[in-house]
């Protein structure tokens, strides 16, 4: 997608399309050298030889956000020490805003800017270099002129400190052939293209004549990064059947084992990190690989399938999409289901992960608060920014939408008899909003009800702009599943509610959610819970102490709240049963073990 800025006059439109066909001046690229000449202590240093064209003053943007990751950031704030020159000399530059500068040129043709960029945030929407390895983020990294209404190449050269051995990204390479030495077309390609050097293990797999790389850091003899590449090789063969086709030359799976976690997507890579013990455990790997599975299906689902509010991208404003359930929600159940649909997770496996999500939803008292669509409208003050109260007042729009997901999928297949499903939705989407064109909330439903076959409008209009509770009855009977609870304890103990963490040896509040028993009787987030009844609590006793009472038993919770002891009076209740675990009726119908068979495939 190009960044648009400004408008661009008709007249130039029409000019462009009477030259059709004939030969367009070149326009000269921004060309970039990155060095490293302090990594140890966190910084890569920047010279950008941006063409000026003889204009008296050029102007130089940072973006402040970077797409896939709804939060202003500020990029801006890590520069330093930003110089220009032309032929030698020095040149004013002055900081007109946050993320802008100015350059009075003296009419040169050419500019040259020098500045250094701290990075120490492992995060996969910031940068991040040190002795061992960089990995960089261009929304962090590059500025480019501000306001233009073309494309223009920017030219990446990678000079590495002595020890490093490669770089990786999935930006072309130059023409030249060089190692470390990339071509964006535009912008978006550069800023959707993140790099990695250093001295990387890289595992290669080919699916349809088309390479794809596995660039682990940090495997550190523990990280089996060749199984992880056959595993994903599958994910890729499966993503393949779906779309019936990969919209690209090659593809890199980033993989940053640095003990943190996330993943973000990008036109033709992902950067993911994880811990190298990801493997160490089955449930441990199967997350590993939904993150992967998800991050993948993002290449059709958000980076080329988009809602129409997210191209084409301003770097500089918020933008208000309300289908991020469809970009987040529906990839986080595709995730899971083509793992499973690889044959990568046990039939009882994807139903533990999909219990999960209906779990994780129906616990999670904001989902009585927000719906679907503001979840996704408000991502950029909540998803992002949470607080002690974000479970009362916020749903994730990757958790209900996961479940939407699962729901809807069930409908269509029952309204046509297993002649269509949500894959149909997602592939006819596709071919008609792909691209440069996007799609706007009512076209998503749209295209879901003329495949169906049926008017889901009143559906959607309870699943996404209501916060009406989520029914599962059709789904679960269109498959032959159940939601079931666990035995209820024999003697249950008396049930506080209150999310605790561990402070110094003291008992602190985290949160507290609606409905339960401390938040009717006013525990605050930040309270410290100093004892029961007059009996000292000690910080990892709370659980143990409860088992002394029992639902209904009237105590006096004493606390510390800004230094001042309180007396709060609690009716304990019972802890509400886990009773969202989907598993297979033992009376399924043959009939339904069908159905079930035909959404999770023949894997067992």
């Amino acid at each position: 997608m190009t960044r648009v800025l400004r408008a661009v006059p008709v007249a130039i439109v029409l000019a462009g399309v009477a030259l059709a066909g004939q030969p367009q001046p070149v326009r000269p690229p921004i060309q970039y050298t990155l060095r490293f000449p302090a990594a140890r202590n966190n910084y890569v240093d920047v010279e950008a030889r941006v063409p000026a064209a003889g204009r008296a003053t050029i102007e130089m943007m940072m973006p402040v956000w970077t797409p896939g990751s709804y939060l202003v950031r500020e990029y801006a704030r890590n520069v330093e020490g930003l110089t220009a020159s032309a032929s030698g000399q020095a040149l004013t530059a002055e900081k007109i805003n946050k993320n802008r500068w100015r350059i009075a040129t003296s009419g040169a043709r050419e500019v040259t800017l020098a500045y250094r960029v701290f990075s120490h945030e492992l995060t996969v929407r910031n940068n991040w270099v040190d002795a061992d390895f960089a990995m960089l983020n261009a929304a962090q990294t590059f500025m480019t002129l501000a306001d233009e209404t073309a494309p223009r190449e920017h030219d990446v050269r990678l000079e590495l400190p002595a020890g490093w051995k490669t770089s990786v990204t999935g930006m072309p390479a130059a023409r030249d052939g060089q190692p470390n030495h990339y071509l964006a077309p535009d912008f978006d390609t550069l800023v959707d293209s993140p790099i990695v050097a250093g001295n990387p293990s890289v595992h290669e797999f080919t699916v349809a004549g088309k390479p794809h790389l596995l660039v682990d850091v940090s495997e550190g003899g523990v990280f089996d990064g060749a199984s992880a590449a056959r595993d994903l090789e599958r994910i890729v063969k499966a993503d393949e059947a779906f779309w019936s086709g990969l919209p690209y030359d090659k593809y890199v799976f980033f993989n940053l084992l640095t003990g943190t976690s996330g993943g973000l997507e990008h036109r033709n890579s992902v950067m993911m990190m994880a811990t190298r013990w990801s493997q160490g455990t089955r449930s441990a790997y199967l997350d590993w690989l939904s993150l992967a599975s998800h991050e993948y299906f993002h290449l059709w689902n958000v980076k080329r399938l988009r809602p129409i509010e997210l191209g084409p991208f301003d770097y500089e404003h918020e933008v208000y999409p309300r289908s991020l359930w469809v970009s987040e929600g529906l990839t986080d159940y595709y995730g899971d289901l083509q793992v499973h649909r690889a044959g990568l997770s046990s039939r009882g496996e994807y139903l533990a992960q999909m219990s999960a999500a209906i779990r994780a939803l129906q616990t999670t008292p904001g989902r009585l608060t927000q719906t679907a669509e503001m979840a996704s409208f408000d991502a950029w003050i909540k998803q992002y920014r949470p607080d002690e109260n974000t479970l009362n007042t916020v749903i994730s729009y990757y958790t209900k939408g996961a479940v939407l997901g699962f729901v809807l999928d069930a409908r269509i297949r029952a309204a046509t008899r297993e002649a269509r499903s949500l894959d149909d939705v997602m592939r006819l989407a596709f071919t008609r909003y792909s691209g440069a064109r996007g799609f706007t909330p009512q076209q998503f439903r749209d295209t879901a009800s003329e495949v169906a076959g049926m008017d889901l409008g009143p559906w959607f209009a309870r699943a996404l702009d209501s916060t009406e509770e989520i029914e599962y009855s059709h789904a679960l009977e269109w498959y032959g599943l159940e939601l079931r609870a666990p035995a209820a304890p024999f003697d249950p103990p008396g049930w506080l509610g209150v999310k605790t963490r561990v402070d110094a040896g003291r008992l602190i509040v985290a949160n507290v959610p609606r409905g339960t028993p401390a938040f009717d009787a006013g525990v605050n987030p930040e309270d410290e819970i100093v004892a029961i009844d007059d009996f000292r609590v000690a910080a990892d006793q709370l659980d143990k102490r409860l088992e002394s009472y029992k639902p209904g038993d009237k105590v006096t919770l004493l606390v510390a709240r800004r230094e001042e002891l309180k007396r709060l009076p609690v009716t304990l209740g019972a802890e509400p049963a886990d009773r969202w675990n989907l598993v297979v009726r033992p009376e399924a119908t043959p009939e339904q073990r069908a159905h079930l068979g035909q959404w999770l495939g023949g894997n067992r």
